[in-house]
């Protein structure tokens, strides 16, 4: 761990390829995370402590897992944990299991995380964790026995006031059911708030599986509002078209809008006519992916141009740099909402405000699921429960009044939305360091 104003020692005997420190790549997410902080840094005139303390994580840990594997050998896995910033509260974030982690993309993750959770107004700070793993090829048994062996090794940095995980990339309700549990052994009571995404049995809130997904479709209805767009007959694209972008796409459908293209990593489909959202969702729960099988896909494109398929509202959910210099100019929805972290690079952004894309930056249109984790933490603690209309009416205000003071803000100062967001989001965290003393 580092201190809590200093930046992560590297260690010079490490091979930092081996364990998931990213080179410094064109795209690296932790490198684009800085930059736009400093656009926003500049304008708000923040302090030059306080910006620098805002480049880098608080804290981060750095864990070596062993794992016993179902056919008797020991297998060593890498993880991580940052907490990048917690002057607003407890550090708050997912953790990944996925063969390609780095610390820079947790990092990155852990940063917006802050924006996010800032940019929402819900008192909590940025977090994220991380297991280079490839959860595919492991048993139940394996991912039960790592899911522990993280925590065991973590979980002394988490808790209701300090640091509370969630599921992320590959982990699930499950994941989160063990360590709830290993986290109850270490602690010799039961601490259901320690961690969020749980079952219902175990604390969960009802509301959270589709929560990302219905805070893409508030804020697009919102956006649709402040354009004169009729969702009514919209062609909407969705890429990505697991938990985030099936429910996005089939709450945008009972809004009125129709799917017209879709892809995911087995291929990309665009049918004129629409495709079935509510169906196209079972089919690909129950087979995993969209692959060929589903009846009305339509005709198959390159994945790649499944972006620049004319429509009237883009939902990127699925990788980070997808949209960048080389494509942000064929790419022309009245609706970009980023369902996805970091779908669009930086050099995107000047492209598609100038083309008149009206873009729903990641940090806010994604939030509905943190959102809805800080309910469920909000219902731990009372130990009082509520139904879901009440979560679906508080989650509904919370995402109205984050788009609205991004809105104002870019009228504001007459920059792009992103922009506009940092600026709402490293304003509130700013305050809180400087009410603390920290600068």
């Amino acid at each position: 761990m580092v201190n809590r104003i200093g930046i992560s020692t590297r260690l010079e005997s490490v091979d930092f390829h081996a364990v998931g420190i990213s080179s410094e790549s064109e795209h690296n997410p932790f490198r684009i995370t800085q930059q736009q902080l400093d656009q926003a840094a500049e304008l708000l005139k923040l302090d030059p402590a306080i910006h620098e303390m805002l480049r880098w994580p608080l804290r981060e840990l750095h864990v070596t897992l062993p794992v016993k594997m179902d056919d008797g050998s020991t297998r060593v896995f890498q993880g991580f944990r940052v907490q990048y910033n917690d002057a607003r509260g407890p550090t708050k974030g997912g953790i990944r299991f996925h063969p390609d982690e780095t610390i820079d993309t947790v990092r990155a993750l852990a940063a917006w995380m802050t924006w996010k959770c800032a940019l929402v107004d819900i008192p909590l700070g940025g977090g994220k964790g991380g297991v280079i793993c490839d959860p595919r090829r492991m048993s139940q048994g394996e991912l039960e026995r790592l899911s522990r062996a993280y925590i065991r090794q973590v979980g002394r940095f988490l808790g209701m006031y300090n640091d509370i995980p969630a599921p992320d990339v590959n982990t699930n309700s499950q994941v989160m059911a063990w360590m709830v549990d290993e986290f109850a052994f270490m602690r010799g009571h039961n601490e259901f708030g320690m961690i969020t995404g749980k079952p219902l049995a175990l604390g969960g809130s009802v509301g959270r599986d589709d929560a990302t997904g219905r805070g893409v479709s508030i804020v697009v209805a919102e956006a649709a509002k402040k354009l004169g767009l009729k969702l009514d007959g919209a062609r909407m694209v969705v890429q990505g078209y697991g938990n985030v972008g099936s429910n996005s796409a089939v709450l945008l459908a009972d809004m009125g809008c129709r799917l017209v293209a879709v892809a995911d990593e087995s291929g990309a489909w665009a049918n004129p006519k629409g495709i079935d959202a509510h169906a196209l969702q079972a089919y690909v729960r129950k087979n995993n992916g969209l692959a060929k099988g589903f009846a009305g896909l339509g005709d198959p494109i390159a994945k790649e141009e499944a972006l620049e398929v004319p429509c009237e509202i883009l939902v990127p959910a699925a990788l980070e740099n997808q949209i960048t210099e080389k494509n942000a100019a064929r790419i022309k929805p009245r609706i970009l909402a980023e369902g996805a972290n970091g779908p669009t690079t930086p050099d995107a952004d000047p492209i598609l405000y100038d083309n008149g894309v009206y873009v729903i930056p990641d940090f806010m249109c994604n939030a509905g699921g943190v959102t809805v984790s800080y309910f469920e933490s909000v219902q731990n603690a009372y130990s009082f429960y509520w139904d879901l209309p009440t979560v679906h009416e508080r989650l509904q205000s919370k995402m109205t009044a984050a788009f609205h003071a991004v809105d104002e803000m870019a009228g504001k100062f007459k920059v792009h939305n992103r922009l506009a967001a940092y600026l709402v989001a490293v304003n509130r965290v700013a305050e809180a360091m400087r009410l603390r003393g920290w600068a």
